[in-house]
Parts: structure tokens; sequence; C-alpha cells
């Protein structure tokens, strides 16, 4: 079985017993043979769809029951397998096809206002019950900061936002953009903190009525504004410009559009803060499962993809911080909360979501622990004079 051999190329540690749709049995590497960690195919057709496109085809197998893991779980087989992979591809063939269909998307794909905002309510505007089943309180959809191993969810979410703060040097009735606001948790404690004036701007409708309904609750409504708008329309000018976890979905087309409207609306001697996930290899294709599945139109930048249309709009990267080893326990901890809650998602859609949800935080989680995903924090400023001069001594004290 050549799938077989494909496997037992790939694991140099450790190993998984393989058994195929007629029930055959194959050693891959080496297994624990007391209680091996076992995957199980349940369609033939796998046999070559797994050689041809395995990071398409596993993920849709498992999501459709094609595919099950015994003495473990999917996250267990996705470490051990990216851990054994590195940075290194899976096959030629699947990166060959990925290869075209990225240099296809390329050319036909164009996330203009309407058909960003259709992507952005293909993932965001999934019903509030869902993202409460896994997120913390102040929904945090993006990486957290761990400080250390023993932090909760919410403790490291809360770290994250006060480093984020930290890194604006915020100021007493300044104004703040915040592009792709979320559910507002980052704006509504940037209010708290700092007694700023804060924007807060999504294309996602629910997203947008639960930040103002909540800004009432909170009674923040007089200070934070939430507005259904697409970056490209913004008007004015701010002290503080800060996106978490929407860059991502803009596309490699409207870079330059992005850090040129940053450095329109942003005054003189103002600081923005791009909170972005990132890859540290050169610029390749995208994940086909993530994005067929989950984030249609996005793509993940190389940190390549983001000084080029820095540089040509004037603006000045005043420090660049590579989370590393953050993402990954932070999508660890949504899988388990996730899967705890599992017969409730199942309840609000049905059992192949959530078996696409669990590829989705379990893929995410292995690749930001084995493989080159990383969050890049860029600070940018129009001019030297813009930060204080000493330097990182204002975020770490």
């Amino acid at each position: 079985m050549l799938i077989a051999k494909l496997f037992s190329k790939i694991y140099k540690k450790g190993g998984i017993v393989l058994i195929d749709s007629s029930g055959q049995k194959f050693i891959c590497g080496n297994p624990d043979l007391n209680k091996p960690l076992t995957v199980k195919i349940l369609n033939k057709k796998l046999n070559w769809k797994l050689l041809i496109n395995p990071d398409l085809s596993f993920p849709e197998a498992y999501m459709n029951g094609d595919i099950k893991i015994e003495n473990g779980t999917l996250l267990d087989f996705l470490d051990l397998t990216f851990k054994n992979l590195g940075r290194g591809e899976i096959n030629f063939s699947g990166y060959f096809i990925r290869k075209l269909l990225h240099t296809w998307r390329f050319f036909t794909n164009y996330n203009l206002p309407l058909k960003s905002k259709k992507n952005v309510e293909h993932h965001y505007d999934l019903g509030e019950d869902l993202y409460d089943l896994f997120l913390d309180k102040s929904r945090q959809y993006s990486c957290a900061y761990w400080k250390s191993d023993q932090e909760s969810l919410e403790e490291a979410q809360q770290n994250k936002i006060n480093h984020i703060i930290k890194k604006l040097d915020l100021h007493p009735e300044q104004k703040v953009l915040d592009i792709g606001c979320g559910w507002g948790g980052l704006a509504f404690e940037i209010a708290k903190q700092s007694q700023c004036e804060v924007t807060g701007i999504s294309l996602s409708e629910n997203q947008i009525n639960y930040c103002n309904k909540k800004a009432k609750e909170l009674k923040l409504d007089n200070q934070v504004h939430f507005e259904l708008c697409d970056y490209r329309k913004v008007k004015g000018k701010f002290q503080k410009i800060v996106s978490v976890g929407a860059f991502e979905h803009f596309g490699k087309k409207f870079y330059k559009t992005f850090f040129q409207k940053v450095h329109d609306v942003l005054t003189d001697d103002g600081i923005s803060l791009l909170h972005t996930i990132g890859s540290v290899n050169p610029p390749g294709p995208v994940q086909p499962f993530i994005q067929k599945r989950i984030f249609p139109g996005g793509i993940t930048p190389s940190l390549s993809d983001l000084i080029k249309p820095i540089e040509k709009t004037g603006l000045i990267v005043a420090d660049c911080e590579t989370l590393i080893h953050h993402y990954d326990k932070t999508l660890k901890a949504w899988l388990g909360r996730f899967l705890k809650n599992k017969e409730k998602a199942k309840s609000l859609y049905n059992k192949e979501f959530v078996r696409m949800w669990e590829c989705y935080l379990s893929m995410c989680s292995a690749a930001f622990n084995f493989r080159d995903l990383v969050v890049y924090q860029l600070q940018l400023v129009k001019n030297f004079t813009a930060l204080p001069s000493n330097r990182r001594n204002y975020i770490y004290q």
C-alpha cells in the first residue's frame, strides 16, 4: 500500500498502525505496539486520494467519517506527524497541487468589499452560541500571550490585551481605531484602561450588533463606538490604530491598500500595532482545507509579504515581535473546550461540523507547534519621534 510507504517515510521518531479499507494492517515507523496510535481508513478511494492531495483529502475524510483514530486523538496524530515533518512537505504531489491552486487563486481571487463581507460572514456569523462553547468570556478570538503554562485561557488573553495596550502607549482622550474589532473585548479594555475614545469596525453584522449591545451594558457607549465598515472606507484621523487577527482576511493584493490606509488615517505622531498570524517560510501556498472550509479568502503572510508594502507607504517598522509557542497553547485550550461541548455543537449544527472544527483547531495547533506558523506583532509609526525614547522599557516595565 503506497500510503503506508508514505507514512513510513515520515516517521523518524514514533509511528502509527495504519489499517486500510480491507482491514489490512501496516506498521509505519516505530509505534508503541502495546497501545499504538491507530489510523483506520474506511474508504477505498482514500488509498490514492491521500497520495495525490493529502493536505485536503485527509481532513475532509476525517470530517466525513472516512478516517477514524484509535488509542489517541486527532491532535495526537497531527502532533506526531508534524513533529516528524518539521517545515518539510508531506509529499511533492500535494505541494505541487497547492502551488497550482495558489497561483490560480492569486489571479482570480479579489477580496473587494462585497467579497470580503461574504468571506467574513462565512465564519463569524455562524451564530453567537458557537463561540461561547470555546472562547473566554471576553471572546478573544486570537492568539493569547502565555507567561506560564499554568495560566488559564482567561489570564493569557488578558496578558495579550495588556501587552498590546502597552505597545500602543495610550494617553487619555486619544482617538483609537480598532480594525476588525471582533466582539469588542480589546476596544472595551482600551477604553477602561486609558480613557481613550475607541472606534471599532468589522464586516460581521453579528459582531457589530453584539458590540453595540455590550457597550451599553458596560456603560461605555459614550466612549466606544462600533461600525459595520470596510477598512478601506475609514475616514478621519487617529492617534492609535490597532488590528488583531483581521489582516489574514485581506488578501495579498490589498496589503499595500491596507498599509496605505493606516498611513493616511494615522496622525504624524501616532502608533499602529498589527497582530497577525504569519509564516516563517518564504511566501507559499495556503492550507487548502482551512481555506475551503474555515476561512475562505484567508491567507497567511510571510514576513517578506508584510515588509515590502509597508516600505512602499512610508510607514516605519518600529518594532517586530514574533510570538512562538503561544498560539498552539491557545488553540489547544480552545480545542479542549470545544470537544467538552461537542454535544452542544452537534445539536447546533451536525456531527460533520463538529469533526470539521476539530480538524481546524487540531491542525492549526499542531502547525503552530511544529511547522511554520507564528504570530507577528508589528509596531508601525510615521516618524522616529512617535515612540518614547526608552524603547521597549515602556512595554515591559
